[in-house]
């Protein structure tokens, strides 16, 4: 904190002592020095206080905004002092001594310029004169800076954008605390600059004018923190000279020099003089500037102010480490913004990471703890990770203030799914479970069974099996991996514990936890090799460096060495646990494979294929055949020497399946006989094993084809197949034409082949057609699944990428077709949970199952959205879909609203006209279950009056881009609506309305999406079908009529905010709470509805509202922002109709809206006299009821510890957590620093 010039010289002899302290500067007036040293405290009797400004004497000359010398130097002759610190071009310290030059000059426009710049790295345009720093008070100046306020938009220096500004910002910071650090030694305390500095930095942070708060807010912290600085280094100076003063005076009468003991008197008195005026300025400072604006309207200012007071309490511990500073740190880490509450955890990390702190931060500690624990939770990602590291820091520096409840809190963490929060919580499990050794494992081996690792390794299993997430070992091991990788990679430790045996005494692992420790490995193994998260955290795979890419090679090696020679023996011992197999069989994907040949390790490989072979033929489980069958594809590449011999072995057992199949298969279809469950089983099995192969290996050798067609035909004519058999049958004949196209595709196949793949595809599709009316569910969904696949592989889109040749496999679906599958989907997938019987195996009660049938339904209906969006279907099918999106909105609210959204931007027209049919069959159904004369409050109706308001609101909000097809929508509702309007058309009744008459109110719902010169035309082809006397109608069936024919009229001749909407809502910013308009009856939306404008009340002239002063907002003309002309593609209106006026009583005569001045936009005027305590800081006073006993409500004065040998500390007050001592508003309201 001080310099090492001033640490030195202290220790000299009293003229050098002296000379440090005189001169601390060249800049320094020797006059003004002087004065200092010869002032005592009768002196200081009649000085000013620090608060109020001093004038010494009439500003001279008019250089307003110069910093001279230093300009001319350099070129700037011209340039204020904001623009060199903006342009920061020069040394902060070449521009503060050119002040300070001038200073000694004139120091009256020395500090005219200081103000100038404090004033205009607000923003402001205006400039404060001589004649007004002459004649003016500060509460006047800011006054007449305030009308001067001539902003173009809400920005200013400290919240623009791009890195001048940035730069800008740092620059601001650096200049004030490099100002403070010159002036330290006599310039602060001459009674007048910094008197000036800190009174107007007061009155400009309590201005309304939010850029003069912020900036002032900032000036202000940062100038405490430059003062804290000085503060600290008289501390040490007082300290250095209270020893020198005893050590002389301790020696005998002989050798003790009595002008050097009065010279160090003098010299402590001065010092002590010099603190007593910081401790006034940092008090004025903080209670006339901190005080109020840590609770400020704003959250970037209330950041700074908790940023700096972390940045005291951390500097000066001594002073400002205390109860009565902690408090505002913890009453602000509920602040409802994100980024104050991560200052507040930053602040305290500087101070938790020193343990010599520790026991000052007891009280706050078990004050605050349980809010530190529940922001690990936190909903701003960054301020939950950093909540972590304060845990891990308190941890660290004691194990006893976290309960086991508080740990287990944070433990979860690691399974997060946002990878910062992991890796925190990770670190923290490590140093609560791993780091502790004691001295017993001192004299343990490094590996192995019996090591520290082997011992760590068990914990983590421990812990893995506790946490209940075992499909979530991958999330573990990467919460660990940068804290613990050296453990995660000990493989050997993990080998001995699942091949060793247990030394006498040692607990064995049991079934479960050996089955947990091969996934731990296999995740270890995984991450090692491809250094990146796992599925679902991350964005992506990074660039690795130099570095990291020999890190990973040298692991696949390491890994290779060791799992060559050991899965083998891992595969004998666990070959009949099929979970355990089929974790094993994963590790050869990252083998370097290259290391069987070059570490002559070919008979381990052997010993691998056979171990391989072995458990094809004992399991029949899915995932372990599959898993064998990704090890052969590992293993069979080509550019390996390895490669033959895997060949063959895969050869040899795939020629005994294949021929196992046939033989049995031929013997199951056998006319005449009843198969028997043995010879079902066995078909089954062997079947399963060739599907498994087929799905990572080419058989098309084999001519698998013929004999599935041949057992699908069977079954199909029978009716008695296994369903097992089907499925695996059909899924290993989709195989078939798939690889059978990839062969295709590559461009080496003959014209035979073609045509054979053209009659395989269309064959099978149609054997998969007429499974679709299979009486067993699970066949039909693999029959379903399978046809939604092939139709999109083999669609039109088959020809993309320049592959016209594949044009002869394109296969479109029947109308039939289209219909068996949009049927499939409405009986299986939009079910009642309850209904859903032959999905869950009967366990209904079972959570689990209901999860997972959930999730197969949504497959299902996501196979069938995407034939709709690639336009393999017509898209008017998804009518069924749509009409759906209500009822069904939490299971499958996201897939209806995605296909919405896709199949507007293929074609906006059809997918509105779709929109429409779906509203148009749910109101057909409506009236064949409730007849003609049903109650428009109804359910049904008013289910699907909001379902046409969702539908509304998937539009958006710019409607240049939805015009067509929200003006077709019109026109098709109308004409279904109006087909008894015609005159020549028989009447529905005499009198009566007609039958769809009630549809109108729900087409109302899309009026708000039409343009003001849409709803006249839509009006007047809406009239082309109304006589006179339907017009005149007011009864109530004639309500939906009148109420269409409003929406049309509403706004007709003043929505301008119509057309601008979509410009408005991007463009314009309201920062203040109260320009938000009241809204009143709002509907609720399910989670994920945007909000939406109001749709049932018309537009109305608003109250004239007066302008904010010194709004920073500036509207554009609406009238340049509108279209100049009308159009309405979609409409037949002759161009006498558009001319015809409206009737006398249906033209409006509202007062025009002035949107210039309708809706008020606060900029940089922002009033936080309001009660801001309830939503910034607590939310409510009850959580605080606890910490109210024995608060001290006053806020306190800066006293600064006594000289560390005397000891004369004070005690530290009972308890300072008041929460409230911040909703008095008595606290600081004036200003502290008055000159008399």
């Amino acid at each position: 904190m001080i310099a090492a010039q001033e640490l030195h010289t202290e220790f000299q002899f009293p003229q050098e002592a002296d000379t440090q302290l005189s001169s601390d500067t060249d800049l320094e007036d020797p006059d003004v020095k002087n004065a200092k040293l010869g002032k005592g405290k009768a002196g200081k009797k009649g000085k000013k206080a620090p608060g109020e400004k001093g004038k010494g004497g009439a500003a001279k000359g008019a250089g307003l905004g110069r910093v001279n010398g230093h300009h001319q130097e350099n070129g700037m002759e011209n340039m204020t002092l904001f623009e060199v610190v903006k342009m920061g071009k020069s040394a902060t310290q070449s521009v503060v001594d050119d002040w300070i030059e001038s200073y000694k000059n004139d120091r009256d426009i020395a500090l005219l310029d200081l103000i100038n710049f404090f004033i205009q790295c607000s923003g402001c345009k205006g400039a404060v004169s001589a004649e007004m720093f002459r004649h003016m008070q500060n509460s006047e100046i800011i006054r007449k800076m305030t009308e001067e306020f001539d902003e173009d938009s809400g920005d200013y220096p400290l919240t623009m954008a791009g890195p001048l500004w940035k730069k800008f910002k740092s620059s601001f910071c650096e200049f004030i605390g490099v100002l403070v650090r010159q002036c330290q030694y006599s310039i602060i305390y001459d009674e007048y600059m910094m008197d000036t500095v800190i009174s107007l930095l007061t009155g400009l942070s309590d201005s309304q004018v939010r850029a003069f708060r912020h900036t002032s807010t900032l000036a202000a912290m940062k100038l405490m923190t430059a003062l804290v600085n000085v503060a600290l280094n008289l501390s040490i100076n007082m300290d250095n000279t209270q020893r020198q003063y005893e050590a002389e005076r301790n020696k005998v009468m002989a050798k003790r020099a009595n002008d050097r003991l009065e010279l160090l008197l003098q010299k402590r008195k001065e010092l002590q003089e010099n603190q007593d005026e910081i401790e006034n300025m940092m008090n004025a400072i903080f209670k006339g500037v901190f005080v109020h604006r840590y609770r400020d309207a704003i959250a970037e200012i209330r950041a700074i102010c908790i940023e700096e007071i972390g940045v005291w309490m951390k500097m000066y511990s001594d002073a400002f480490l205390n109860d009565s500073y902690l408090k505002y740190v913890g009453w602000t880490m509920h602040d409802k913004q994100g980024e104050v509450r991560l200052k507040c955890l930053t602040a305290l990390q500087g101070l938790y990471y020193n343990r010599e702190l520790n026991t000052r931060l007891e009280l706050f500690t078990s004050r605050f703890k349980d809010r530190i624990v529940s922001m690990t939770l936190d909903k701003e990602y960054d301020v939950a990770v950093q909540a972590i590291k304060l845990l891990t820091l308190v941890l660290h520096s004691s194990d006893e203030v976290l309960t086991a409840e508080d740990c287990e809190s944070v433990y979860h963490l690691v399974y997060s799914a946002h990878r910062p929060v992991a890796v925190a919580a990770g670190e923290f499990l490590y140093k609560k479970l791993f780091s502790h050794r004691g001295p017993e494992e001192e004299g343990m081996p490094r590996r192995g069974r019996q090591s520290v690792n082997g011992n760590l390794i068990k914990t983590t299993v421990f812990f893995f099996l506790e946490s209940e997430l075992h499909e979530h070992g991958a999330y573990l091991v990467d919460s660990l991996w940068e804290c613990a990788g050296e453990l995660l990679k000990d493989w050997e430790s993990m080998i001995s514990l699942l091949l060793d045996e247990p030394m006498p005494g040692e607990e064995a692992l049991t079934d479960h936890q050996e089955t947990a420790l091969i996934e731990i490995m296999l995740c270890a193994i995984r991450q090692a090799c491809e250094c990146h998260p796992p599925v679902g955290r991350g964005t992506g795979k990074r660039v690795l460096t130099a570095k990291e890419k020999k890190t990973q090679l040298d692991d696949r090696t390491r890994i290779t060495e060791i799992f060559a020679v050991a899965l083998p023996l891992l595969l004998a011992k666990y070959s009949v646990d099929a979970e355990k197999v089929t974790n094993l069989l994963q590790l050869p994907q990252f083998f370097d494979l290259e290391i069987y040949t070059t570490g002559r390790l070919e008979k381990h490989l052997e010993s691998l294929l056979r171990q391989i072979r072995e458990v094809v033929e004992k399991h029949t489980e899915t995932d372990v055949l599959e898993a064998c069958s990704m090890t052969y594809h590992a293993l069979c590449n080509e550019e390996f020497t390895i490669f033959n011999r895997v060949d063959i072995a895969r050869s040899q057992l795939l020629d005994e399946l294949v021929d196992k199949f046939n033989r049995l298969l031929e013997d199951f279809l056998q006319e005449g006989e009843e198969p028997d469950e043995d010879d079902a089983y066995q078909v089954l099995s062997t079947l399963k094993r060739i599907t498994a192969f087929h799905n990572a290996h080419d058989l098309s050798k084999w001519d698998l084809f013929t004999s599935n067609y041949k057992l699908l035909n069977t079954g199909l004519q029978n009716g008695d197949m296994p369903e097992q058999i089907v499925i695996h049958a059909m899924q290993c004949t989709h195989y078939v034409i798939l690889w059978h196209l990839a062969k295709v595709s590559e461009g080496s196949s003959t014209k035979a082949d073609m045509v054979t793949l053209r009659k395989q595809m269309r064959g099978f599709c149609l054997m998969c057609q007429s499974y679709l009316t299979s009486v067993n569910t699970t066949v039909k969904e693999q029959a379903f699944t399978i046809l939604c696949d092939a139709l999109m592989i083999f669609s039109h889109q088959i020809v993309s990428s320049s592959r016209e040749q594949l044009e002869a496999l394109i296969y479109t679906p029947d109308s039939s077709l289209q219909a068996e599958l949009l049927n499939f989907i409405l009986d299986h997938v939009f079910i009642d949970q309850d209904d859903d019987n032959n999905s869950t195996d009967g366990q209904h009660d079972d959570e689990a199952s209901k999860i997972e049938a959930l999730h197969k339904r949504r497959n299902l209906l996501a196979a069938y959205c995407k034939l709709i969006i690639y336009n393999v279907v017509e898209m008017n099918t998804g009518a069924d879909i749509f009409k759906q999106y209500m009822r069904y909105y939490n299971d499958y609210g996201d897939i209806i609203k995605e296909t919405m959204s896709k199949t507007r931007q293929i074609d906006k027209i059809q997918c509105a006209k779709t929109l429409i049919l779906s509203l148009q069959q749910l109101f057909n159904e409506m009236l064949s279950d409730l007849g003609c004369n049903f109650d428009r409050s109804s359910s049904s109706f008013c289910g699907i009056k909001e379902l046409a308001r969702r539908f509304s609101l998937t539009f958006g909000l710019d409607q240049l881009k939805t015009r067509e097809a929200i003006a077709m929508l019109h026109k098709t509702v109308e004409v279904f609506t109006a087909q008894y309007f015609n005159p020549f058309l028989p009447k529905h009744g005499e009198g009566n309305p007609p039958l769809n008459l009630a549809f109108l109110d729900i087409l109302s719902e899309f009026s708000s999406k039409l343009l003001r010169q849409d709803k006249k035309t839509v009006h007047l082809y809406l009239e082309r079908f109304m006589t006179f006397q339907m017009a005149l109608q007011r009864e109530d069936c004639w309500l939906p009529l009148i109420s269409y024919r409003n929406s049309l009229q509403a706004g007709g001749d003043d929505d301008t905010m119509s057309v601008i909407s979509g410009y408005s809502s991007r463009g314009s910013s309201i920062r203040s709470k109260k320009a938000k308009p009241a809204s009143t009856g709002k509907r609720k939306l399910p989670e994920g509805e945007g909000p939406t404008q109001s749709h049932r009340t018309n537009v109305q002239t608003p109250v004239m509202m007066p302008s904010p002063h010194l709004s920073s907002t500036v509207l554009r003309d609406p009238k340049k922002m509108r279209p100049e002309e009308s159009y309405m593609g979609v409409y037949s209106i002759t161009s006498e109709q558009q001319q015809q006026p409206l009737p006398p009583q249906q033209q409006h005569h509202q007062t025009p809206m002035d949107y210039k001045y309708g809706t008020p936009f606060y900029g940089l005027m922002e009033d936080d006299e309001e009660p801001i305590v309830e939503d910034v800081m607590m939310s409510s006073e009850d959580r605080l009821e606890d910490l109210n006993e024995g608060m001290d409500f006053d806020t306190m004065d800066i006293d600064l510890p006594p000289s560390k040998n005397r000891r004369e500390r004070s005690e530290l007050k009972p308890d300072y957590f008041d929460p409230s001592s911040i909703m008095d508003d008595s606290v600081g309201i004036g200003l502290l620093l008055r000159v008399k």
